[in-house]
């Protein structure tokens, strides 16, 4: 059995025990406990932002330069710890130690491109709109933020909103998914380690009872959530209704559509990548394959292959290509979504159920899974797995192939694999995604670009990351002024 510690508040600048339950943090690997994370009360949530409020007086005061250097400082002391905090998310998360290290890399991306911030910050002005009038409009920071992050990037995903929300001058309150707070602990220690101010970053780990006091509490003014349509639509709803900003990244079902004239060996290894990486963990996950015509033999026979061969274990061995899905439950869940997707009429051209992986009989493992002929219309094809499973569509045409993409209630991706530059020209122009790949798998935006999504995929109007993170963290004042010279002071 492996040692476990409970998991702690981070308050004002210091660590706090939680009473009340616990939430039991699994290896997913093992199965085995390995912490505890406290389902905190709602008064934790008030005295979080009690204190984030009087911490705000001083930080937004900060000149906009001075702020960053302590994200200069978290950037280099996340990069000193890297292999750690990496290590830390493959054992709570369940990924391979490859895929931790690139999520943690795109966070601390975040973390650099948020430096900039004395330059994207800036406001405008116009000289005599009036006769010896100006007007200017500076941007502000909103105040008390706050973020509720999903347990399958708990390296990454923070870091979408807190450096952007403190680097504009707002103070925040981060709220971990309870499955995956150890991460998140390594970056609370850094936090003390760079001495930023007590109560700029707050940590409160729980459950619904901390969500809901989040969004209910008058003085947070800005919300950032993501997980699943559900409870993005729960979130938003909730957090509108008490006049707070909002955005709620909700769930997917992305598609990737395959011409004849792409590359089929290269195409094969990125789509493998795509549905499989992470365990299908991602909300940039691709989870339906569309074949255009000659394409449908060679691509399904492809990607079975690649299915059969990925190998499948405890995420920190370096051999592995794939590690657990979460949870028991979410292993149940997409055991019986397989087995609907294959009574509703889908082939399982390949099954990766009922597996046993050597030495972690407690783990919750699936191999790859290729199901094929989905019907468009069924429960499979419509419903977000959020696990190793690729459902295998055909169209005959590309305007087909656009509608099938764009027949759906999700728009958080889609993909195009093609050596056709009309066709790629086409499919961006026409398909209903925020995100668009051409002749990628994962059409993951850098930190200078917003994180896009559509349709029932995205709940707000700005999204996380780039210059929309900026006119979310701040809100904009116009001043106009005149000093007639008749009240200007005679020397």
């Amino acid at each position: 059995m492996a040692d476990q510690f409970d998991v702690l508040n981070f308050i004002d600048g210091k660590w706090e025990r939680a009473e009340g339950d616990t939430y039991a943090v699994i290896n997913p690997a093992s199965g085995e406990t390995i912490a505890n994370t406290p389902l905190s009360a709602a008064n934790v949530v008030e005295r979080a932002t009690a204190g984030a409020k009087r911490a705000l007086a001083d930080w937004r005061r900060t000149p906009a330069g001075e702020r960053i250097q302590y994200l200069f400082k978290l950037k280099a002391a996340l990069e000193a710890n890297y292999e750690d905090i990496a290590r830390t998310i493959t054992l709570e998360a369940g990924k391979t130690i490859g895929e931790s290290r690139g999520e943690l890399l795109r966070g601390i991306e975040n973390v650099e491109v948020a430096c900039g911030i004395p330059a994207m910050m800036q406001g405008y002005n116009s000289e005599d709109i009036a006769s010896g009038i100006d007007e200017m409009m500076i941007r502000q920071p909103v105040g008390v933020t706050a973020a509720i992050t999903p347990f399958n990037f708990p390296g990454m995903i923070p870091f979408w909103f807190l450096p952007y929300a403190i680097a504009c001058g707002n103070t925040f309150i981060l709220k971990p998914s309870e499955r995956v707070p150890l991460t998140m602990q390594k970056v609370g220690a850094l936090l003390e380690e760079i001495k930023l101010p007590a109560g700029v970053i707050q940590i409160v780990n729980g459950g619904k009872d901390v969500v809901n006091a989040i969004l209910d509490a008058p003085d947070i003014r800005a919300v950032s959530f993501v997980g699943s349509t559900k409870i993005a639509q729960y979130v938003y709803s909730r957090a509108t209704a008490n006049g707070k900003r909002a955005q709620c990244q909700g769930g997917a079902k992305n598609p990737i559509v395959i011409l004849p004239d792409a590359d089929m060996d290269s195409t094969t290894r990125i789509a493998a990548d795509s549905a499989f990486g992470c365990a299908g963990q991602r909300c940039l996950a691709a989870s339906v394959a569309i074949t255009v015509g000659a394409a449908k033999g060679p691509f399904s026979e492809a990607i079975a292959e690649a299915a059969r061969n990925r190998s499948i274990g405890m995420g920190l061995d370096e051999a592995t290509d794939m590690g657990p899905v979460i949870s028991a439950e979410s292993q149940a869940r997409i055991e019986a979504l397989i087995e609907k997707g294959i009574a509703d009429g889908a082939k399982p051209l390949v099954d990766g159920r009922n597996v046993n992986v050597s030495g972690y009989d407690g783990g919750y493992f699936l191999k790859p899974t290729v199901l094929g002929d989905v019907n468009p219309t069924s429960e499979l094809a419509k419903t977000e797995v959020f696990g190793p499973v690729l459902s295998m569509m055909h169209a005959d045409s590309i305007d087909d192939a656009i509608q099938l993409v764009n027949d759906r209630a999700y728009g958080n991706m889609a993909c195009l694999f093609t050596s056709s530059g009309s066709a790629a020209r086409k499919f961006r122009y026409e398909a209903d995604a925020g995100n668009i790949g051409i002749n990628l798998g994962v059409a993951a935006p850098m930190a200078f670009f917003p994180f896009s999504g559509w349709g029932d995929s995205f709940f707000g109007t700005l999204h996380a990351q780039g210059s929309d993170a900026i006119e979310f963290y701040t809100q904009k004042k116009v001043v106009v002024e005149r000093w007639p010279k008749e009240w200007s002071r005679k020397f």
